[in-house]
């Protein structure tokens, strides 16, 4: 059975990169590869022309040959990853503890730790010739690298190895007789309640250490193999973010495989011809010509800084939000 090639698209948050995966999902599976794109909280209409109208972490098909889509469902990673890594017993715990459900909901790197444990899961399926996945926006990308080790050095830190005593027998005691000072004011001040949900969750969730540590490095090792893409756009926030990250990549996955710098004015604009008239919209041409200078001056940069392919995707009045319109985004050819 061939591998099935994992293709991660990052960046910056606002700079396009759930439309850029649709339309490379699109491309690959008019190339004749069963592709799968995995993505983030698409906008309405973009949702719809995937058949995302509800969120659904299953794959289904599109209306494009060969093309599979599902989007995130961070809790309910969560949920699958409780169930694999813990006891049934403290999986059904967890699933009802209220500190169980912020970690799943607002701890930082979750969505891209959900991401991530989806990609694998779906890569050693073998159902795919192509995956994929629409990285959440977090760090420019960094964190759906680092998610897994984030998530151990929280669960086999040294606060919650103190806290839950490090699986000593008899630690559950331990932990109420060492911190009975505290627990008393903390009980006035957040109620039994609170602090019962919250140690039955610090031991629950350190029987998951062995079982995330392995599925650390699985996702590690597909991760290692797959091609990156970094999405950037004109604005110089998302230029610098695209730097930094290109060159904290190659510590955790693969070097950039390409740049897509989207939403650009189009190249042939800097040379156009400015006719000698002293009328606002005559002038404007002058502005259009001087930015696509600009753009091109960025672009120039990113290829010395990165080293790697640039490939540019003109601007437009709306984004695309069909299949036959995200089909048609990319330049010809380009098929990283």
């Amino acid at each position: 059975m061939a591998m099935t090639r994992v293709v991660t698209v990052t960046g910056a948050g606002g700079v396009g990169k759930t439309t850029v995966s649709a339309a490379l999902a699109i491309r690959h599976a008019r190339a004749g590869a069963k592709t799968l794109v995995v993505t983030v909280d698409p906008a309405r209409r973009l949702g719809q022309a995937l058949g995302l109208a509800a969120l659904d972490r299953d794959p289904h098909p599109t209306g494009e040959d060969g093309l599979w889509a599902a989007m995130l469902d961070a809790e309910g990673s969560w949920q699958d990853i409780a169930e694999r890594h813990a006891t049934p017993e403290a999986a059904a715990r967890l699933s009802d503890n209220p500190f169980f459900d912020a970690v799943a909901r607002r701890f930082p790197a979750s969505q891209a730790y959900a991401a991530a444990d989806t990609m694998t899961r779906e890569a050693e399926s073998g159902r795919w010739d192509v995956i994929v996945v629409d990285t959440p926006p977090s760090a420019g990308g960094v964190e759906f690298f680092t998610a897994p080790t984030d998530l151990l050095a929280l669960i086999n830190g040294p606060l919650i190895r103190a806290l839950t005593g490090g699986g000593i027998p008899g630690s559950r005691a331990l932990f109420r007789v060492t911190l009975a000072p505290l627990l008393k004011l903390a009980d006035g001040l957040l109620g039994s309640a609170v602090l019962e949900d919250l140690t039955a969750f610090l031991f629950d969730l350190r029987t998951t250490a062995d079982g995330l540590t392995r599925r650390a490095e699985e996702i590690d090792a597909v991760q290692r193999r797959s091609t990156t893409i970094v999405v950037t756009s004109p604005d110089p926030a998302a230029i610098t973010e695209a730097e930094h990250f290109s060159d904290l990549l190659p510590g955790v996955a693969t070097t950039p495989a390409a740049v897509v710098f989207n939403r650009a004015v189009p190249p042939e604009w800097e040379a156009a011809e400015v006719p000698d008239e002293d009328h606002p919209a005559i002038a404007a041409f002058g502005l259009w010509a001087a930015e696509a200078r600009r753009q091109r001056g960025l672009r120039d940069e990113l290829v010395d800084a990165l080293g790697v392919e640039v490939t540019t995707v003109p601007w437009r009045a709306k984004a695309p939000v069909t299949l036959s319109g995200l089909g048609e985004l990319l330049p010809t050819g380009f098929l990283p």
